[in-house]
């Protein structure tokens, strides 16, 4: 490596371009047979799921009333400016490690451990939160046959009192489904990428078919007197580090409004950047992967917005379900034969969102532990027989399995959103950056309008951060302290970088 790539401080070293492209041609590499509709379908399949059958309920009837419509229009459109980012530096980078690994070839090492270690929480926690809606749909689906699951395990022993700032105990020792199906989830993605791809094709399918459903259906029942008042809590909703700036706020002190709807139903959109991480299994990457993340992006925002804009206009917005929005909805509207197929298609469309989510934690580990950042004996272990990263995806199982065992939904949701947005502020950055330093990079697909799209998509993405409730911040913080603790007790020791320059 050149002196010019190395600063100073080894903390801040990049990793050349040249250096991932050649790593990716070892032997320790992950299998490329994924095609453009399969990259798509992962796509869909994680961004379609609990957002539309679980988020969208509790958002429209607490935080923006009808308006949500419009706030996955904002929600969309800031998505959009980093999904162009993404692209831009997927097609660079064909390896796993997503922005990860971007921002450790354009910010350096500390700035890379640091989105590394922020997308972990965010793929965990998300799939977490995930499978606690699994849990509550697929109890909802087994009841209608008469099959209940004993309280003692059917849910977290706590749950989150908003109003209050509180847990409180709810009798349960665990919720025993989420844990099974995150059980299951692990063995199949440890089988194989094949395999796992397959399988989420079969499941985005379904939940697509079932969407269609809902919108195609729904849309006889809507009244537009419901979309009336349209915007109850307002149009915005903003704060800065706790301290209120704009719009309304609940009880507890959170913004409400069109934009803090935005902020909150974000968690919705969390899955297109995981198609990055798969980078490496494509068979064409360069064409590949940008398709697959601006197809499944824009295909899913004009899904959310058609299924916010049914339901809101079938039900009013405040007596919308918080827990089972959609299927309750037709039940409300006496299409009781609908919610049993809606709640078995939500299984269904759970599942795949679970599959990728998972899917992708393991290849940000691959990626650090090839780094020296982890372990690479644990971490970095792909299977030969299988060509997966089989530790790490049965240490992600066992993380997820246990936040959704015992925390509630409310607080694992409440912890995803901000760390995603916080890696979608780098990667827009990094392509700034990445532009200024190194212009004569072969870029097989270059993000439009630049430096405009970029820097929207910063400034976007921050906007709605800061549309978070206070709390937020500080789970990040928090995160974030005990992953420098980490890095400086063993991966700046043992990086891969800092010995070559040694």
């Amino acid at each position: 490596m050149s002196t010019e790539s190395r600063p100073t401080s080894q903390v801040f070293a990049r990793k050349p371009l040249a250096l991932l492209l050649e790593e990716a041609r070892g032997e320790n590499r992950l299998r490329r047979i994924l095609g453009p509709v399969q990259l798509t379908s992962l796509g869909v399949g994680a961004i379609i799921g609990a957002g539309i059958f679980v988020a969208t309920g509790a958002a429209a009837h607490n935080i923006a009333g009808p308006s949500l419509m419009l706030s996955y229009v904002v929600a969309g459109i800031t998505c959009i400016f980093a999904a162009l980012c993404y692209a831009e530096f997927a097609a660079m980078v064909p390896v796993a490690g997503s922005a990860y690994t971007y921002a450790y070839a354009t910010l350096g090492e500390l700035f890379a451990w640091i989105i590394g270690w922020d997308l972990i929480l965010e793929y965990g926690v998300s799939s977490a939160a995930v499978a606690t809606g699994w849990s509550a749909y697929f109890q909802s689906a087994i009841s209608k046959i008469g099959i209940h699951i004993p309280k003692l395990l059917s849910e977290s022993p706590w749950k989150y009192d908003p109003a209050t700032g509180h847990f409180a105990s709810t009798g349960a020792a665990m919720n025993l489904p989420a844990l099974i199906i995150v059980a299951i989830v692990t063995a199949v993605l440890v089988k194989g990428i094949h395999e796992s791809a397959n399988f989420n094709a079969a499941m985005v399918a379904i939940k697509v078919a079932a969407v269609l459903f809902v919108i195609g259906v729904g849309a006889f029942f809507i009244d537009p007197a419901n979309w009336h008042p349209f915007a109850p809590f307002g149009w915005t909703g903003l704060n800065v580090f706790g301290h209120h700036v704009a719009g309304q706020t609940d009880p507890a002190g959170a913004p409400i409004g069109t934009l803090a709807g935005a902020a909150i139903i974000f968690f919705a959109y969390i899955g297109f950047d995981s198609v990055s991480t798969h980078t490496e299994e494509a068979k064409n990457p360069q064409r590949d992967v940008p398709i697959g993340i601006v197809v499944s992006l824009i295909l899913c925002t004009v899904l959310y917005i058609a299924v916010v804009a049914v339901l809101t206009g079938m039900v009013k917005y405040d007596q919308l379900d918080i827990n089972a929005p959609v299927s309750i909805a037709f039940s409300q509207k006496g299409l009781g034969w609908a919610e049993g197929i809606i709640a078995a298609a939500g299984v269904a469309g759970i599942t795949s969102v679970l599959l990728v989510m998972m899917l992708s934690g393991p290849r940000v580990f691959l990626a650090m532990a090839r780094d020296g950042l982890l372990p690479k004996a644990t971490f970095g272990d792909v299977h030969p027989k299988f060509r997966t990263p089989w530790k790490s995806t049965i240490l992600i199982g066992i993380f997820v399995g246990t936040l959704a065992g015992f925390l509630p939904i409310d607080a694992l949701l409440h912890l995803a959103n901000i760390g995603t947005l916080l890696a979608f502020v780098i990667v827009c950055a990094a392509v700034l950056i990445m532009r200024k330093k190194h212009p004569e990079a072969e870029r097989p697909f270059r993000c439009p309008w630049v430096p405009f799209v970029p820097v929207m998509g910063v400034l976007t993405c921050l906007l709605l951060m800061f549309s978070l409730p206070t709390a937020n911040w500080w789970r990040l913080i928090t995160w974030l302290a005990l992953g420098f603790v980490i890095y400086f007790l063993y991966g700046k020791k043992h990086s891969v970088m800092r010995q070559q320059a040694s």
